[in-house]
């Protein structure tokens, strides 16, 4: 018997509708009753993650966070995805709230880069400032030995735009072209890279000539994998 999924989405919702294709596209089923049961709860009205912790003037999103996990957990949940990088800030809170897991990104994430051939040791990080701010993946990827490296300048500003861009009118030619542009200047002073933004999983892949993951692919991969009878720790 399978494990049931709960999604604490909205953050943005684009990336929530997204995540749902990934777990069909990672789900090895030849039917419909091959396939996982998800429960999302697709709430756009979640805090903004960006107000809160870069511009300072937003309310605190983690009791909104907390009340989305325990009614996943009450409609029968049985383990919790977030497809947000930055709300994993809140993880610890969230957590808190329910007595089912909820899966973490960050660290599958980081784990999935210290596993990568060649043994890369520079991990840029296409992200919102507010990943570098708070931290977020610094610490995990350090314990893999790992560094953390973030656009610096107007490439942080640019790809704070583009991620807006993706927010407000989803894929467009321009977006694209500023991605690929950032990601490819990114790439010159690292090993590897990471999408560490679900706003820019929406996006087409760049293609920055060193390896390259997907955040949020990585969590479906995860989230079926455990569904289908794999161990349900974080």
């Amino acid at each position: 018997m399978t494990r049931t999924v709960g999604v604490i989405g909205g953050m943005g919702p684009r990336a929530a509708v997204a995540f749902q294709q990934m777990l069909l596209d990672a789900t090895p089923a030849a039917d419909d009753d091959g396939h996982i049961h998800v429960i999302t709860d697709n709430n756009p009205q979640v805090p903004s993650r960006i107000r809160a912790l870069i511009d300072g003037d937003g309310a605190d999103p983690a009791p909104e966070l907390q009340r989305m996990a325990r009614c996943l957990e009450d409609a029968g949940a049985d383990f919790l995805v977030m497809p947000c990088n930055t709300a994993h800030h809140y993880h610890s809170r969230i957590m808190e709230a329910v007595a089912i897991p909820l899966l973490d990104m960050v660290g599958i994430a980081a784990r999935s880069m210290h596993a990568l051939p060649g043994s890369p040791a520079r991990i840029g990080l296409l992200a919102s400032p507010a990943v570098r701010l708070t931290g977020l993946y610094e610490a995990p990827l350090a314990g893999c030995g790992l560094t953390a490296i973030h656009p610096e300048g107007a490439d942080a500003q640019a790809l704070l735009d583009v991620i807006r861009s993706v927010k407000a009118e989803g894929r467009s030619p321009e977006a694209e072209a500023a991605y690929a542009r950032l990601a490819g200047a990114l790439a010159s002073s690292c090993d590897a890279l990471l999408v560490a933004c679900t706003e820019l999983s929406m996006l087409a892949p760049p293609a920055p000539g060193i390896p390259i993951r997907d955040s949020l692919v990585l969590l479906a991969g995860e989230a079926v994998a455990r569904a289908m009878g794999g161990p349900t720790g974080g």
